[in-house]
């Protein structure tokens, strides 16, 4: 069990959606948050909300795509509320624009806030979590990273969310002496104004800021419509229940079962007979006698 209560947590992406959810539940079951958000208002307004309900957060102002931005917002955590054994690294951004149609700053800040901004939250805070004998790293993968082929138009921000799961589930093994616990959060259908807001979120050396809304295909919106989208508070407390029972996934769609199974029992099971079948009908390959050193 990882408890909540007490514990010293902070959310990336804070200060609005899912982020937002998320921390105002935290406080809720009794954690201190610092919200990090790379729009400070943002965050300064949620952890306000926070406080005035009796709670206790402050915001800080962080770029998830910039190592030295996010060492800058953990000293002040430090400093404000101590050593965080909860992070939930959150901060992300989406598009629905065809891979070809990408510019290079597109493709990149996608792959930098989705993965490698999980990957650089997630380092700075370990050592305070090995420190303390243990915590937890809960991070917002999606649907489209579990099953990348469900939802079309969507290369790189599929390739960046399934590489947060590898992420979570390869560290759990790694932090397993440390009793540091990792969850993947898969949101299936969140109402979270990213749609809008999206462009807001994009740094300076990717092209941004901007303003316009994220272009989304008829073939996406045709998926996106036919699910059900959940507010962010409503979702918060399965997290934190997944969280607090150490679970390695959290789903908010369990009827999205059924695309599971379509991808992994038909389309992997089909590879793998493929992969039977052509062994039985040319042999299995001699393993090599040095194991994993290739001598020629």
């Amino acid at each position: 069990m990882t408890d909540i209560k007490g514990r010293t947590a902070v959310v990336t992406g804070g200060g609005s959606g899912i982020g937002e959810g998320l921390a105002k539940e935290l406080a809720r079951q009794g954690a201190s948050v610092a919200i990090a958000d790379i729009i400070l208002e943002n965050a300064e307004k949620v952890a306000s909300e926070i406080n005035a309900a009796g709670g206790k957060a402050i915001g800080v102002h962080c770029d998830v795509c910039e190592r030295s931005s996010i060492a800058e917002m953990k000293s002040k955590v430090n400093e404000a509320l101590g050593p965080v054994t909860l992070l939930f690294a959150n901060a992300g951004a989406t598009s629905f624009d065809a891979l070809m149609d990408m510019s290079d700053d597109d493709v990149d800040w996608i792959l930098q806030v989705n993965l490698h901004g999980v990957m650089n939250t997630t380092r700075a805070f370990l050592p305070d979590m090995m420190a303390a004998g243990g915590g937890h790293v809960c991070a917002t993968a999606s649907m489209a990273g579990l099953l990348p082929g469900w939802i079309p138009v969507h290369v790189p921000y599929s390739a960046a969310k399934m590489g947060i799961i590898g992420l979570m589930m390869n560290l759990a093994i790694e932090m397993e002496e440390h009793g540091v616990h990792t969850t993947s959060y898969c949101p299936g259908g969140v109402a979270t104004g990213m749609k809008v807001n999206n462009a807001r979120y994009r740094p300076d050396r990717f092209g941004g800021p901007g303003e316009g809304e994220v272009h989304v295909g008829e073939d996406s919106a045709a998926v996106a419509g036919s699910q059900a989208f959940f507010r962010p508070e409503a979702i918060a407390p399965m997290v934190l229940d997944a969280v607090t029972n150490n679970r390695a996934f959290v789903f908010d769609h369990p009827e999205q079962r059924v695309h599971f199974r379509e991808t992994y029992a038909k389309i992997v099971e089909a590879c793998y007979n493929a992969s039977d079948n052509w062994q039985d009908q040319h042999g299995r390959p001699e393993a090599n006698p040095q194991g994993a050193m290739l001598v020629k």
